[in-house]
């Protein structure tokens, strides 16, 4: 590339600001034809998409990588499917561009509300798995954003094969091919540009490992959309249901380890911990969690629970690991996870509603349940179709992050020739 990383920067985000103007006037019909005409593109170019993810995997043989990178990086046929309906879902789900709420008329005679828009620019940044492309792409689209994708240099070939399918269905909905662009350079000084561009981006998206998206938030210039940690909470109150608890608190750690909305820690009332304890200690034994536990909860389970440390409230394992601590109460239980949780999920196993109903006002987090597993925690899982992300920031986008969170609002006036008194 003959031109400076700051210059192609540059005319990305000049372009997809141009683009954006397009976008946020597509009618329904066009977006959706541009999804599924990339559904169709994606469909017919499996064989590329296979030889360029193939590219991909070698080169991070080569560099290192071990399995689970490599797994995540992988463009499996299975996820090719994957892709394909997930182009579908989206083209699928209602349009908030342009619905207007709370039209209503004021003494001057004026008729004022809110009207949907799209935010503008979106700059998503993410590591490893190929598949982001189309679902950040996708959603970008239907919000009528433009969107400028930065995927990780270890999935170079497989998303530029991604993109050119991209490219196909715009050009058939006769959008700019700037409404979604992949940044095609692998120079990590292209991430700096991109996160300093408020000119050009209105948001930026970071999607990876904690690091990643600690360097985002110190460093952007633009606003972040985000979430740190998923240190997520089940308490099991006084009033559970056992059979209840049990279930949820098994479903919330051991149905997936790695995600952001697995439960890390397990809080547990002194008065039901000798009912509840021993035999969820027997399935996560037998499903190989290693259990950490306060001085209350080893004497209740056995020597086999390691002694939890002071940082062990403060992990998220994304692994077979479970924190497990027995307080005295409902208000022990709120101000440890207020304390120590990452304000993502958190959840109360309880009969009782006044309890309930305090956990739900108390907890300062992006989701909170009641008798229900943290796993629920995503955008499929709460009707939005798909997500972006999650968020765990109180401005604009809180929890899981759809189409809806990917636009603003506008005061919207009607008048018929009114002037202020």
């Amino acid at each position: 590339m003959t031109e400076s990383v700051l210059d192609y920067m540059t005319r990305l985000g000049r372009a997809a600001r141009e683009a954006s103007r397009v976008t946020a006037r597509a009618t329904t019909a066009q977006k959706n034809n541009a999804l599924l005409a990339a559904a169709r593109a994606l469909d017919a170019a499996r064989e590329e998409l296979i030889r360029a993810n193939a590219q991909d995997l070698d080169n991070g043989r080569a560099h290192g990588l071990d399995e689970a990178m490599l797994d995540r990086l992988a463009l499996t046929p299975a996820r090719i499917d994957d892709m394909i309906e997930g182009l579908r879902q989206v083209a699928t789900l209602p349009d908030p561009i342009g619905t207007i709420r709370d039209m209503r008329y004021l003494p001057s005679g004026i008729q004022v509300g809110k009207m949907r828009v799209p935010l503008g620019v979106i700059g998503i940044i993410y590591e490893s798995r190929p598949n982001v492309t189309i679902d950040a792409a996708s959603l970008c689209l239907k919000s009528g954003n433009a969107t400028i994708l930065r995927g990780g240099s270890e999935a170079i070939h497989s998303n530029r094969a991604i993109a050119a399918c991209i490219q196909q269905g715009l050009a058939e909905a006769g959008l700019p091919a700037a409404c979604v662009q992949v940044v095609e350079t692998t120079d990590r000084a292209a991430v700096g540009q991109l996160i300093a561009m408020p000119e050009f981006v209105d948001v930026i998206v970071p999607r990876g490992g904690k690091s990643l998206i600690e360097r985002i938030s110190r460093d952007a210039r633009v606003p972040v959309i985000k979430h740190l940690d998923g240190i997520c909470h089940v308490y099991i109150d006084h009033a559970a249901d056992v059979d209840k608890a049990i279930r949820v608190a098994d479903n919330a750690k051991t149905q997936r380890y790695a995600p952001c909305n697995t439960m890390e820690t397990l809080l547990v009332h002194r008065d039901i911990a000798e009912r509840v304890l021993p035999p969820l200690a027997d399935i996560y034994r037998a499903k190989g969690v290693e259990l950490r536990g306060c001085a209350a909860t080893r004497a209740l389970l056995g020597g086999d629970v390691l002694e939890a440390s002071e940082e062990d409230w403060h992990t998220e394992y994304n692994a077979p690991i479970l924190s497990i601590r027995v307080v005295d109460g409902l208000d022990a239980a709120i101000e440890h996870i207020n304390h120590y949780g990452s304000h993502h999920t958190d959840a109360i196993i309880t009969e009782n509603f006044t309890d309930a109903r305090r956990f739900l006002t108390e907890v300062d987090s992006s989701s909170v349940m009641v008798n229900a597993s943290t796993r629920f925690a995503d955008g499929f899982e709460y009707g939005l179709g798909a997500e972006i992300g999650i968020s765990t920031d109180k401005l604009h986008a809180r929890g899981p992050v759809g189409l809806e969170g990917l636009t603003s609002e506008k005061y919207v006036v009607f008048g018929d020739g009114h002037v202020r008194g």
